[in-house]
């Protein structure tokens, strides 16, 4: 009998490439949006069709649909810049992040192959970072890449960079809050260069060009937990970062790891207060190892993903009524609701409510919260 390892990894074709492009670069298209519209059309090629449509009756008169020609220019960008677009469920995409709710479908890649380790865990931390700080980081950083670790971070100033630079030769994986290529902080080139060079990755979710804007970084943050198994956050203030990461961490199911510090010392209030609200405190790698021992095996088998067409998909996408959409519009306002509770009070299709929903939010009406709730922006 043939073993799991002896199937072949779905790849998209160059076509499928391009329409995956032109879908998630779209208007008022995000990760969560793409699933549902590929779920309602049943390729990312119907789903371009269907956008105008759908958006048209959420409200909106007008829709950007992106062009072929656009998605072109950035693919051509990606080869010219060294890059390349990895599909979720493709070989080199991120185990874990994989897992997450709605993962991005489309990666900017640049670099090795650090990004498909399985053994991959975060180090996150204050950019105005203390000495100590730095070489704890460093620390930490060094001796779990001797143990089969690949580091993951964000590229930034502080605990960030002594992270990376103590993995170069181990692996190390840099996340971007902007396109593949534009690097921030740019004083970081030559660590970036150093990354390359040893055999490290690079990873955004973002357009190629884009420059990172404040609301982009925890997007950022989310990718970096995402790609691990746990998170290490060392000398975070009250409000920082590094907490949002810390968040999406516990959202994502991962280990959250904390490292104490002086109460004196505001860089390490948000440490701190991660531990009183249970994340393992550590003083030394072996606490980590010690977490992880005898629970990391190998990647889960690939499931029906996005890449495989299944009868379902292929079906005549679902076609609600106005009764319900005028009932759906009642139900909403500026209070966020839980998905399952609009569920439960129109008693209709779940596939026909999602049908809805998804014609608001294309019509940029909805807006989606944490813990699956929504609002309809007045």
């Amino acid at each position: 009998m043939s073993g799991p390892s002896q199937y072949k990894t779905p790849r998209l074709s160059e076509a499928q490439r391009l329409a995956w492009l032109r879908l998630i670069r779209s208007e008022n298209v995000g990760p969560a949006t793409f699933r549902d519209l590929f779920n309602h059309a049943g390729s990312a090629e119907r789903a371009l069709e269907l956008l105008p449509r759908l958006s048209s009756q959420g409200g909106k008169k007008s829709y950007r649909l992106c062009s072929i020609e656009d998605a072109e220019r950035e693919l051509e960008a990606h080869d010219r810049f060294g890059a390349r677009l990895v599909a979720l469920g493709e070989a080199e995409y991120p185990q874990h992040l994989k897992h997450i709710d709605a993962p991005p479908p489309l990666l900017s890649v640049m670099g090795g192959t650090a990004l498909s380790h399985a053994k991959t865990i975060a180090i996150v931390g204050a950019r105005n970072a203390s000495l100590s700080g730095r070489k704890l980081a460093g620390m930490f950083a060094h001796e779990l890449g001797a143990n089969g670790f690949v580091l993951a971070s964000g590229l930034a100033r502080g605990i960030d960079t002594a992270a990376h630079e103590a993995s170069l030769r181990t692996g190390t994986v840099a996340v971007f809050a902007g396109g593949i290529d534009v690097l921030y902080p740019p004083e970081n080139n030559r660590l970036l260069a150093a990354i390359f060079e040893n055999g490290g990755t690079a990873i955004s979710e973002m357009p190629f060009g884009w420059k990172p804007r404040g609301r982009d970084f925890p997007r950022r943050n989310r990718l970096i937990s995402g790609v691990s198994l746990g998170v290490i956050v060392i000398e975070a203030a009250k409000k920082s970062g590094s907490l949002h990461t810390a968040r999406y961490a516990l959202e994502q199911n991962r280990e959250i790891f904390a490292v104490p510090g002086s109460p004196l010392d505001p860089r390490s209030e948000g440490a701190n207060g991660l531990i009183r609200q249970g994340a393992t405190l550590v003083t030394s790698t072996a606490d980590i190892l010690d977490e992880f021992s005898g629970r990391i095996g190998p990647a889960p088998n690939l499931q029906p993903s996005l890449l495989e067409h299944t009868a379902e998909r292929l079906a005549a996408p679902v076609e609600p009524g106005d009764n319900l959409r005028t009932e759906i519009l009642s139900a909403l306002g500026p209070t966020p609701l839980d998905m399952d509770e609009i569920i439960r009070f129109t008693g209709a299709e779940t596939r026909a409510i999602h049908v809805i929903l998804l014609e608001l939010e294309l019509a940029g009406r909805l807006e989606r919260h944490r813990g699956n709730k929504i609002s309809l922006l007045m």
